[in-house]
């Protein structure tokens, strides 16, 4: 039998990651994939939807140049658009397969060693992986690593032709005529962005409140409703779902409102975008005792209830996204063969919506501050007050910086909705994770005409020297406190 220090089971952006810091310890590491590097971060996920994101986002600002020169839109091949999302998939994972092949050719030779089948812990340290064969390998610690799936709704008949969830994307042939989404979250609501935004699709969006994005502040979900509902989507607000069904190769699908009302809808295509749920179903047998809740399994800092078994990405409970699977997996292997300077925290972890337009966000937003009963001063900034959005012609967007009321300003959060708001963001999520205030920004020499210069505006505001003064500019300026429940203007 096979001896390795650690067994990682999933080569997805937990799995992947964990096994390029275990080579950085030097220690026999054993990376077993069931079918495709990469997992969903990859495929069906994050880089398959923004690449889907960014051809849709370039479509929309063509169409936009053509009807500016009363010039004819031209015919946009769906078939195109496919292939280029095939080369976006295929790039990125030969090129993490490139890598392990060169590591088993360079002085990491023997240190990693990747295998394709279906794992299965037998006992704490056994692993059984099928494929071929049957073959059992021993790990001394075992990561698991296995991601997740879209979640079904019982009830719905999902085939992933003409009702999917993001599995069956990429097995569209063309641009559906009308398509129903189910979800007005963050998937759900990228994919209503990237429909609409090839112009050929009409687009329902079915959502329980009254309004999309139900964990965001209301002027971001503004400015992202405002700009669907101006592509033609039709958001379905205060509704609930009570059928879904395929009729004559169509989906029929039907609503009740809470004011009692019910409607009854045809499209072509359905999406349900409910959530993911964790891959452990079969991992392990009953042998072995490993914590779990309805979200995964339960860890503490990665580690679960067997003290020699981990559990990284989106198998615990913790937040789904391809940034933190990275963080967790390199935090797994630190904690098993080293000893971290850090604990493992998510305060600081940015995000990035793909919308119309995109948002970036870390920490805390204003409802999340108000729920923990925080006190705090808040400094908006429109982009038409940032010179690149000028000079871009797109001064659609703002600039939001919230820090602690009191003389430290430290930082509890940001966020930014417009062009390169991702691009705005990692300076401010250092100033949290460091706990440090705002000072550190306020003198910085950014590059002229950048988005971050609006940043630095909003911290200038919140000390009382900027450039542009909010008492003149009150429409797109804007610092206040919230304090005792009310918003108040802070003066200088």
């Amino acid at each position: 039998m096979q001896q390795y220090d650690l067994i990682i089971i999933g080569a997805g952006p937990a799995g992947y990651a964990a096994a390029m810091r275990a080579v950085d310890y030097k220690k026999k590491t054993l990376l077993i994939e069931k079918k495709r590097i990469g997992g969903a971060g990859i495929e069906n996920g994050a880089l398959s939807s923004k690449t889907w994101w960014e051809l849709a986002r370039e479509t929309r600002v063509m169409n936009k140049t053509f009807e500016n020169y009363h010039i004819a839109r031209p015919e946009i091949s769906f078939s195109e658009l496919k292939t280029h999302v095939h080369n976006a998939i295929t790039e990125r994972r030969s090129l993490l397969e490139e890598h392990i092949t060169l590591l088993e050719q360079s002085k990491c030779k023997g240190l990693l060693t990747l295998k394709i089948g279906h794992a299965s812990l037998l006992n704490e340290n056994e692993v059984e992986i099928v494929n071929d064969g049957l073959e059992t390998v021993y790990g001394k610690y075992i990561i698991l690593a296995t991601g997740s799936r879209p979640r079904y709704l019982h009830g719905i008949p999902i085939d992933e032709k003409i009702i999917m969830t993001s599995d069956g994307i990429e097995q569209m042939q063309n641009f559906p005529e009308s398509m129903v989404i189910l979800g007005a979250g963050v998937i759900g609501c990228e994919f209503a962005t990237i429909f609409s935004g090839f112009g050929r699709t009409k687009v329902h969006l079915i959502d329980k409140g009254n309004r999309i994005l139900p964990f965001e502040d209301d002027d971001i979900v503004k400015v992202i409703e405002d700009n669907m509902e101006a592509d033609g989507v039709l958001i379905h607000r205060n509704s609930r779902l009570t059928k879904m069904e395929i009729v004559e190769g169509k989906v029929k699908y039907q609503l009740k409102y809470e004011d009692g009302r019910e409607e009854v809808f045809y499209v072509e295509k359905a999406l349900v975008s409910v959530g993911r749920i964790p891959n452990y179903d079969n991992l392990w047998n009953g042998n072995i005792n490993i914590g779990l809740t309805p979200r995964g399994i339960t860890d503490q800092e990665t580690q679960t209830s067997v003290p020699n078994i981990f559990a990284v990405g989106d198998l615990t409970a913790d937040i789904a996204l391809v940034n933190v699977a990275e963080l967790e997996g390199r935090y797994a292997v630190e904690k098993i063969f080293g000893d971290p300077e850090r604990n493992l925290v998510y305060e600081n972890i940015s995000t990035i919506m793909f919308l119309n337009p995109e948002v970036a966000g870390v920490g805390l937003n204003e409802n999340q501050a108000q729920e923990k009963g925080l006190d705090y001063k808040v400094v908006t900034l429109d982009y038409k007050c940032i010179a690149r959005a000028i000079a871009e012609r797109n001064t659609q967007g703002f600039i939001k910086l919230l820090v602690t009321n009191d003389d430290d300003m430290k930082i509890l959060g940001m966020r930014v909705v417009g062009n390169h708001a991702s691009n705005a963001i990692q300076a401010v999520a250092l100033l949290i994770s460091m706990d440090k205030g705002i000072e550190e920004l306020a003198e910085c020499v950014h590059p002229h005409p950048s988005v971050t210069e609006g940043i630095q505006e909003c911290v200038r505001m919140l000390m009382g020297k900027s450039m542009l003064k909010p008492s003149a500019f009150e429409v797109r300026l804007s610092c206040r406190k919230y304090q005792d429940g009310k918003y108040h203007h802070l003066e200088f």
